[in-house]
C-alpha cells in the first residue's frame, strides 16, 4: 500500500458538492458601480464580536471591488431569490444594468444592494482577509442585521442544483412549531443550475 495517495480532483469536487449549503448574494459599491456575486461559501465566524466570512474567487471581477470598498452587504436568499441567484452567478453580465430586474433596496450603512427576496440581511466592514490559494477569505465585522418578517424558506444549493428545506417534526431543540401539513419533501432540486 503506498504511503501517499494522489488526490483525485474530480472526487474532491464531487465530495464538496455533497455538502448542501444556503445561498447568499454579497454586494458592494465601488466607484459608484454596483457589484454583486452569488456565493454558497458563506458562514458565521463569531458571535462576539459578530463576524461572518465569504470566500471570493481571486480571478472573479468582484474580487477587487469588494476588497477595495471595505464595506459590503450580504443577502441570505429565500427560495424566491433563485432567479436572482442564477443571474448574479452568471459571468459577463453588464455591471451597469445587472440589478435592473432584481428587486432590491439599499443598505443605510454600505449603500450596497440588499435583495428583497431574502430571509436576512447583513451590512459588514471588512475586518480581515486571508489568503485561501485561489480564493480570498473575506471576514466581515457585522455592523447591522435584519430578518424578513414573512417567509422562512431558504434557498439551498446541492450538487449544482437549487433545492428546498424540509422541516421535520422534531429539531435539535424539540418539536417543530410548524403543523405536519406544512412539511415538504426532503431536498427537491430546482430548475436552476447556477449558484455560488
Amino acid at each position: 500500500m503506498p504511503s501517499k495517495r494522489q488526490l483525485d480532483e474530480r472526487a474532491f469536487r464531487a465530495a464538496l458538492g455533497r455538502f448542501a449549503s444556503g445561498v447568499a448574494v454579497v454586494s458592494a459599491v465601488a466607484d459608484g458601480v454596483d457589484h454583486a456575486i452569488t456565493v454558497s461559501a458563506f458562514t458565521s465566524v463569531s458571535l462576539d464580536p459578530p463576524l461572518v466570512l465569504a470566500c471570493v474567487d481571486s480571478h472573479n471581477r468582484f474580487h477587487a471591488p469588494v476588497l477595495g470598498a471595505g464595506r459590503w452587504a450580504v443577502s441570505i436568499l429565500a427560495e424566491e431569490g433563485q432567479d436572482a441567484a442564477s443571474w448574479l452567478a452568471s459571468r459577463g453580465r453588464d455591471l451597469d444594468h445587472q440589478l435592473d430586474n432584481v428587486p432590491h433596496h439599499r443598505g443605510a450603512i454600505t449603500g450596497a444592494a440588499l435583495l428583497d427576496d431574502s430571509l436576512g440581511w447583513l451590512e459588514c466592514r471588512t475586518w480581515q482577509t486571508y489568503d485561501g490559494a485561489d480564493h480570498t477569505i473575506v471576514v466581515g465585522a457585522v455592523l447591522w442585521a435584519a430578518v424578513a418578517d414573512n417567509g422562512d424558506d431558504p434557498l439551498l444549493y446541492y450538487r449544482s442544483h437549487y433545492g428546498s428545506l424540509v422541516r421535520r417534526p422534531v429539531s435539535e431543540r424539540g418539536p417543530d412549531p410548524l403543523p405536519a401539513e406544512m412539511e415538504r419533501p426532503v431536498l427537491e432540486p430546482g430548475s436552476g443550475s447556477g449558484g455560488g
